[in-house]
């Protein structure tokens, strides 16, 4: 039994930010029993927040393998309403700074079975988000 996700289904909290907007900016990805936090350069933090969710796609598919990818449900938590409102379409993205990332997450989210980008409170997305700190404090 693979002890990174059950039932066909992953849980993953990612979260991105910046000390100043822009600022130096670093990414917390939490998958499975995963952690990785790294520091990204100068960015905004909703680049941060889809750098972080970018991420975590690709990690889940190197962690999964490509071929179970497609039977796998990910559920994607961060607590960036932005991000999640305009990854599951219910706002446009006006800033083309965001653009390009999106359409990353769009063909990335093609290899999985299907992909729930879920808000969530921040105190829910305290690991992830002491990566993203603990990544900034060792830049």
């Amino acid at each position: 039994m693979n002890t990174l996700f059950d039932d066909k289904r992953l849980v993953i909290y990612t979260d991105g930010g910046a000390r100043g907007n822009p600022g130096p900016a670093a990414i917390g990805v939490v998958v499975g029993s995963k952690k990785y936090g790294e520091y990204i350069g100068e960015a905004t933090n909703n680049v941060a927040e889809y750098k972080a969710v970018i991420f975590a796609l690709k990690k889940a598919k190197a962690l999964i393998g490509k071929k179970k990818a497609a039977d796998v449900e990910l559920e994607v938590n961060m607590d960036s309403e932005l991000v999640v409102r305009q990854l599951n379409g219910d706002y446009k993205i006006l800033d083309e700074n965001l653009q390009p990332l999106f359409v990353e997450v769009w063909n990335l989210r093609l290899d999985f079975g299907g992909i729930i980008f879920r808000h969530v409170p921040r105190e829910k997305n305290k690991e992830a988000d002491g990566l993203v700190n603990e990544a900034l404090d060792n830049q």
